[in-house]
């Protein structure tokens, strides 16, 4: 068998039961396949079950209040997945029905290469090969591609190569074979090569090198933020605001939050400017240790604290006094849902 016969082959034995892999309803693979975008399947699975119980077409999703869609994505991070999915069901809403080619559904919202690829083949049996980390794993390593996948001049290459291997007939049963090919069986560290249906053809094997591909430039550097996160109690609210500009926490509430260039200590931290400015009575009372949260691009080291404020207290605009009842409503950070957790009693 060649290699795309002997990935069906595999597939058709290992193939994963996902709940998304019921339909060829295309709104409904496009939640999955946003909700997947930095998302483990376990993880994501249960967000795909309520995001369709709740939003089961894309008009119940576009009529949603933004707060709404916020919250139901909460725990999932890259926030901005959600605002575009919001957005692009709008589009979807005022069309009248989900696109139906490559073009109309790449130019939605939040939707790249990959996405629009595995949305239409998949629902729509489109001859479009699919490129991700699995399947740049997998084809790496079998043609030994010493080219970075992070280079231009590699995705060109992957991007062919993918394409040429596609067995047209079948393009969105194999697009899903070579995925989870590569999730399950030609995994990033300690593949079972022993096993593997491809090992008498694949480069990487014979060569002893598995574990050097795929091959990637070197280019992220992640800075640290130090952030203190103050929260502000008086007659049993606490004060929040929602964030605004154009950051991945845009539209998700918070605590009044007060950054550091350097580690800061407990004195930096009461006697700076903005707390000075609301209460210089203030006193804070921490609520766990420090919290290291890691993004892409930032480690954030976190501390949270407490502190009751009197009547007279001079409250920043834009922030709004919020009982428990209403706190467990809001749309929130992870990195705040895990500060709540950890300070639970």
């Amino acid at each position: 068998m060649d290699f795309a016969e002997t990935l069906l082959s595999w597939y058709d034995t290992h193939k994963r039961d996902l709940p998304w892999r019921e339909t060829k309803d295309a709104y409904r693979i496009w939640i999955s396949e946003i909700i997947l975008q930095q998302t483990r399947v376990e993880q994501g699975w249960d967000y795909y079950l309520r995001f369709i119980d709740r939003f089961p077409d894309a008009k119940n999703l576009a009529q949603a209040d933004e707060d709404e869609v916020l919250r139901l994505w909460q725990g999932l991070g890259y926030y901005s997945r959600a605002r575009n999915l919001h957005t692009a069901a709008k589009t979807v809403a005022k069309q009248g029905s989900f696109p139906t080619t490559y073009e109309e559904v790449r130019a939605l919202k939040g939707v790249g290469d990959y996405t629009a690829a595995a949305i239409c083949s998949i629902a729509y049996n489109m001859p479009v090969a699919v490129l991700d980390g699995n399947v740049f794993r997998v084809l790496a390593r079998y043609f030994h591609v010493e080219l970075p996948i992070n280079s231009t001049k590699g995705r060109k290459y992957f991007a062919k190569l993918a394409q040429e291997l596609l067995p047209e007939a079948q393009a969105g049963t194999y697009n899903q074979a070579i995925m989870d090919f590569g999730a399950l069986q030609c995994v990033p560290a300690r593949p079972n090569c022993e096993q593997c249906p491809l090992r008498d053809s694949c480069s990487a094997f014979h060569q002893g090198d598995v574990s050097h591909f795929p091959v990637k430039e070197r280019r992220l550097t992640v800075k640290d933020r130090y952030m203190a996160y103050v929260f502000l109690h008086q007659n049993g609210k606490t004060l929040m605001h929602q964030r605004i500009g154009s950051d991945i926490w845009r539209g998700l509430y918070e605590p009044l939050l007060i950054e550091f260039e350097q580690k800061p200590t407990d004195s930096e931290i009461l006697t700076h400017s903005v707390l000075q400015s609301i209460d210089t009575s203030l006193v804070l009372h921490e609520r766990v240790g420090i919290l290291k949260h890691k993004l892409t691009h930032r480690t954030l080291y976190i501390r949270a604290f407490d502190a009751e404020v009197s009547q007279h207290a001079n409250i920043p605009s834009g922030y709004q006094w919020v009982d428990a009842r209403e706190m467990s409503q809001l749309p929130l950070p992870r990195a705040i849902e895990l500060l709540l957790e950890k300070s639970m009693p």
